[in-house]
């Protein structure tokens, strides 16, 4: 790790810290506040590295110096209007002063930093906000709050010490960050491996950063874990907009936070937590406009949760979309609503200022997403990448027989368990219904490649492990939201039903949309993060109506509640197993990050692998190659190669493709380069090894050099 670079590292953290005080809400009943603030805190911050990387990347500037320079003029701006809030929230407090009582003063100004805090004493805000949780809080509370900051603490761990070594990571998600080095820039590049250019970069956006501060990979994984604090804080609010008391909000964090897609995935460098993060983003600042008339910060702000789930994951506008819709039905009543009784018929001006809101929201949004959507059109003529990816993935029928079929085996996958009896009677029984009403459950037009369903999901791995607990609640609290929602929350029961209609369109989406494959659930997991507030209202109702039965029934639980209570227990012992035992990262078996050496880990997928890719990186090193050819299929890993074959200061290789999928940019001539290594296919490689070269192949990988190196 760079030590010059380190510092700097810092400088998101500080961002989003003063941020969080300079954006807090000004309104004295805003829900929540402080986690409010935080979440605008986060959009802002990642907004600003992503349009930081498309500025400086059509510079080509996408150097060390230029972040650093832009990032310490950030903070100095986040500074600034934190001056700027405090001197406007000392106004506001010296006008209220003159024209209230002393008493009448004091409490308006006690109330204001109860609700929003002051911009001095912020961490102290939160510092005695969780001293009076912990004094206030019940036994089952703090049991609550315990697992899921233990879980946080030991995720953390598990993110710094181990290396990157995700499989989809190894392919396409690292090389391309290393590419961008390499280039100084975000032009696209000949290569055999399409996902490298065509999928939403916005995660590798954010990692970027960090390659260029500290030279290396070493906090890849904590971006991946800050999208899981931000998803659980952004999913708690959530729920206390919907009505939920402080313990549904636990539970609503509890469920999500022990779910292993998201314990596994918080130590990752996969992308899909981010994606959940930011639209768990969007559906708080949604719901927010349920309740009062947005103003320009909150346009902002939801173009921004918009802009940055489209870069990082198209899939999650399919809840970000409904999300929007309910925002603007919203506005639209409050318009109505504002208007007086006589002048109820035509709030033209009103609903104009709402159709101007929503597209304002959408220029904002483009403006995030736009330059990478801009190059991908400009190099395939379709802004969603060419034909071959735009057939891989998304549905190719979609008449209700197959939509309903994908559905099924969907939810099959997302809730397998380890009941091999139970997997294969649902799963013969999806067999036959699609049967019944005409359709192949292997249909390649609603199934992924060559994949053949069904696939066990159970195993704790970060790819492709089923959420039956967490998944199974959040169904239940759909269904009790949208036909009981007056037993949930009895306050909040039009915009509860609402919501839930809303997480009930984005999976239907989903699987109208997206075709089933074995790793199909991470996929899903944006859908399951923004609807665990349902499970997590629907137990806090459960538990309510429980500890408020009269006479004899006080003593003894309902069956339901000891059932939900054993739930929530194995849902605990999910969480822990998964941290402990979860794979490929671990802390305790073979493989664990406390006794495996940092390049083993790297291929604890394919350790056959390891000690084969080295062999071939030194004897091109010790050839002294510097124009190195690779020689690679769609699935290979191509990041170990970027990382063997640095030089000694650290300077990205030369690497140039031999195949590639994109028309406009040919591979390059064998015949111009200085070596060649090869991955998976000895035949392959062999084709474009040039005459008299020395060509070396193992069982995985191997590498040609001219005779005269």
């Amino acid at each position: 790790m760079s030590v010059a670079g380190f510092p700097l590292v810092l400088a998101p953290v500080a961002a989003v810290v003063l941020l969080t005080v300079a954006l807090r809400p000004r309104a004295a009943d805003t829900v929540a506040p402080r986690r409010l603030a935080v979440v605008r805190a986060a959009l802002a911050t990642g907004v600003f590295a992503v349009l930081t990387v498309e500025v400086l990347g059509g510079l080509r500037l996408l150097t060390p110096v230029a972040f650093g320079v832009a990032w310490l003029l950030f903070v100095a701006g986040c500074a600034v209007a934190v001056r700027w809030r405090r001197r406007l929230d000392a106004a506001a407090s010296s006008a209220s002063a003159a024209e209230a009582t002393a008493p009448e003063a004091a409490r308006s100004a006690s109330d204001r930093s109860a609700s929003t805090g002051d911009a001095a004493g912020s961490a102290a805000g939160w510092r005695d906000t969780i001293s009076g949780f912990w004094r206030t809080a019940s036994r089952g509370e703090r049991l609550l709050a315990g697992t899921i900051g233990g879980l946080l603490l030991i995720e953390l761990l598990i993110a710094l010490l181990a290396a990157p070594n995700n499989f989809d990571s190894q392919t396409y998600h690292l090389p391309k960050v290393e590419r961008w080095v390499a280039q100084g820039d975000l032009a696209f590049w000949a290569t055999a491996i399409h996902r490298q250019v065509t999928i939403p970069p916005g995660a590798e956006y954010l990692l970027l950063h960090l390659r260029l501060f500290t030279g290396g990979d070493a906090l890849y994984n904590l971006v991946q874990w800050a999208g899981g604090v931000g998803c659980l804080l952004a999913v708690a609010r959530v729920t206390a907009q919907l009505g939920g008391s402080r313990r549904a909000q636990l539970l609503a964090a509890f469920v999500l936070a022990t779910t292993p897609m998201v314990t596994l995935q918080a130590t990752s460098t996969q992308t899909d937590l981010v994606c959940a993060a930011w639209v768990a983003c969007a559906a708080t600042l949604a719901l927010d406009g349920l309740r009062r008339r947005a103003g320009l910060g909150e346009l902002l702000a939801l173009g921004a949760a918009t802009g940055l789930t489209a870069l990082t994951k198209t899939s999650g506008l399919l809840a970000v979309g409904p999300l929007l819709v309910l925002w603007g039905l919203g506005q639209l009543r409050l318009a109505y609503a504002d208007r007086p009784a006589a002048r109820r018929r035509a709030p033209v001006g009103r609903i104009a200022r709402t159709v101007g809101a929503s597209a304002l929201i959408i220029i904002v949004a483009a403006l995030v997403v736009g330059p990478f959507l801009g190059r991908v059109y400009a190099e395939f003529g379709h802004p969603l990448g060419p034909e071959r990816l735009r057939e891989s993935v998304p549905m190719e029928r979609h008449d209700p027989p197959s939509v309903l079929v994908n559905a099924l085996r969907i939810g099959h996958t997302a809730l397998d368990t380890p009941l091999a009896p139970l997997r294969s009677a649902t799963a013969d029984a999806i067999a036959g219904l699609a049967d019944l009403i005409g359709v192949d459950p292997q249909d390649r037009a609603i199934t992924f490649g060559q994949e053949i369903f069904p696939v066990p999901s159970w195993y704790p791995d970060e790819d492709r492990v089923a959420f039956p607990l967490a998944g199974a609640l959040a169904l239940i609290g759909a269904g009790a939201a949208l036909f009981r929602p007056g037993r949930i929350s009895s306050g909040a029961a039009g915009v509860l039903r609402a919501y839930a209609l809303v997480m009930v369109l984005a999976v239907v989406l989903h699987t109208a949309m997206i075709k089933w494959q074995p790793w199909g659930n991470r996929l899903v997991l944006y859908a399951l993060a923004a609807s665990v507030p349902l499970a997590g209202l629907w137990l806090d109702a459960l538990f309510r109506r429980a500890g408020s039965r009269s006479g004899a029934g006080r003593g003894r639980r309902p069956i339901a509640v000891t059932l939900a209570v054993t739930v929530l227990a194995t849902c605990a012992l999910a969480g822990v197993l998964a941290v402990s035992y979860g794979f490929p990262r671990r802390l305790v078996g073979a493989g664990s990050v406390f006794t495996t050496a940092e390049w083993e880990q790297r291929f604890l997928r394919r350790p056959q692998w390891a000690e084969e890719y080295r062999w071939a990186a030194d004897a091109v090193r010790a050839a002294d190659a510097q124009r190195i050819g690779l020689s690679q299929r769609n699935d290979d890993w191509e990041y170990p190669w970027w990382l063997l074959l640095r030089d000694a200061d650290g300077r990205p290789p030369e690497l140039f493709a031999l195949q590639s999928v994109l028309d406009d940019r040919p591979p390059a001539d064998p015949a111009a380069l200085d070596a060649i290594v090869c991955v998976n296919s000895r035949r392959l490689c062999a084709d474009l090894v040039p005459p008299g070269w020395r060509f070396e192949f193992r069982d995985h990988v191997g590498y040609a050099l001219p005779a005269d190196r």
